[in-house]
Parts: C-alpha cells; sequence; structure tokens
C-alpha cells in the first residue's frame, strides 16, 4: 500500500506542479497540455513522467534546451514521499483521506505561495471546509476539538499580524496565511499548536537565510505560506506525541 501511495503521489505530485504554474497565470488546469514556457512547445507524453523525465533530459527542455526548474521533480518527489509517510502511518483506514487531501494542499500552496506569493482562496478555502466535514464525520466525538482549533489558529495569526503592523509599520502576515491556519486546525486538530511553534520556529531562521543570502533586510518580503506547510507536516506526524510528552512532562 505504501508503495501504490508514492506512484499516486508521484502522479498528483506532477499535476500539483502544472496547477501551481497555472493558478496565478489564469489558466485553465483542466484543458490543455503541458507546454515549455520558453519555447512554447508541447511536452510529450514520455517526456512528463514524473522526476525520470526531468532526469533523462538533464534538466532541459528538448525542443529548446532552455533550463526545466528543478522545482518540478522537488514536487513530484515530496508528495510522493508526503504520500509514503501517510500510508505508513495511518495504514488501511478512513483518515488515510482527509490526510492525503492535508499534504497534497501543502505542497500545492508552498509552490504557488513560492512563485506569486499568494495563498489563492480557491485553493484554501474549498480544502479547509472539506476538511472540516471529513474529521466531522470520522471523528465525530473531537467536534468541538476541530472547530476550536481551526478557529483559534487563524485568531492567533490574524492577532499576530496586527500586533506586527503596528508595532513596525508593515504588513507582515497575509490574510491568505490566516487561511491557511484555519485550514491546518481543521485538520490537525490540537496538534496545530506545535504545527504553529514549529512554523515560526522554522520561518524566522528561514527569513534570516534568505535576508542573508539576497542582501536583504528586515523589510524583505517573504512567503509565510511554505513555512506554514512545514509545521502542518510536523504537526500532522509528530503533533500529537509532542503534546503527550509536554503534557507528562508538565503533570508530572
Amino acid at each position: 500500500m505504501v508503495a501504490a501511495a508514492v506512484v499516486y503521489g508521484l502522479l498528483i505530485g506532477s499535476f500539483l506542479n502544472a496547477w501551481a504554474y497555472r493558478l496565478p497565470r489564469g489558466l485553465s488546469v483542466a484543458r490543455g497540455r503541458s507546454v515549455c514556457p520558453h519555447c512554447g512547445a508541447q511536452i510529450r507524453a514520455y517526456d512528463n513522467i514524473p522526476v525520470v523525465s526531468w532526469l533523462v533530459l538533464r534538466g532541459r527542455c528538448r525542443d529548446c534546451g532552455a533550463p526545466i526548474s528543478l522545482r518540478y521533480p522537488v514536487g513530484e518527489g515530496l508528495t510522493a514521499a508526503l504520500f509514503g509517510l501517510v500510508a505508513a502511518v495511518d495504514g488501511l483506514s478512513w483518515m488515510l483521506v482527509p490526510h492525503l487531501l492535508f499534504v497534497a494542499t501543502l505542497v500545492l500552496v508552498s509552490e504557488v505561495d513560492l512563485e506569486a506569493r499568494i495563498i489563492p482562496d480557491v485553493i484554501i478555502l474549498p480544502t479547509a471546509a472539506i476538511g472540516l466535514a471529513l474529521m466531522l464525520v470520522l471523528r465525530p466525538q473531537h467536534w468541538l476539538q476541530w472547530l476550536v482549533s481551526g478557529l483559534g489558529a487563524a485568531a492567533f495569526l490574524l492577532m499576530v499580524a496586527w500586533v506586527y503592523e503596528r508595532v513596525r509599520g508593515l504588513t507582515g502576515l497575509g490574510m491568505g496565511d490566516v487561511k491557511m491556519a484555519l485550514c491546518m486546525g481543521f485538520f490537525l486538530g490540537a496538534a496545530v499548536v506545535p504545527a504553529l511553534f514549529v512554523a515560526f520556529i522554522v520561518g524566522a531562521l528561514g527569513g534570516l537565510l534568505l535576508i542573508a543570502r539576497r542582501g536583504g533586510n528586515g523589510k524583505t518580503a517573504i512567503p509565510f505560506g511554505p513555512f506554514l506547510a512545514v509545521g502542518g507536516v510536523v504537526g500532522l506526524f509528530l503533533g500529537q506525541p509532542a503534546i503527550h510528552l509536554y503534557l507528562r512532562a508538565v503533570l508530572h
């Protein structure tokens, strides 16, 4: 089952790559074959095999020789790895459905945010609604946890954004980040707390590295969606154990 999940992850990852490219440009993901963005040549079917084709072509277009971004095989491989991990952890259970949807959304949102600096409502809001519905059906006894976690995470990021803007006079977190936190809370429940903690730690470190590398400053705009996605993955796999360890340490 894990092997099958990895294969499906490669295929879904290829689709997510195409969607992440087309969405900010207003192109339909349902119509039209993929083309080289440099020369416009249509990508052949045998050149569209996830990861393998990029390696065979050595990261270049077959027709014009222009470089093909590394993010394509990375996105495909990352989606495959996450699908395999979810399958290994959840096994053959209904929780596989929301968790696969969750990690696929994290990959897609990260790619779009890195390229276009947006977290599209058309992705995050429907996913949040579907996630909440699935969790309420699969774990109805925890209905209050899903609602409080989603709304609480969104409120927390909204407060952080408001305080940051008041103190620094700059817009830090956007509403897209707030909506992404809402989505994460609906899927993760209480595990969204360590997820957000990890996101802010990794975001701070990653921001410092990017600023140092690019020669920016404290006003340099950095997309926060990918860091939230990292926190979301950590929360999904390690969030509940982290909470249990923390409570055990505090109570004992």
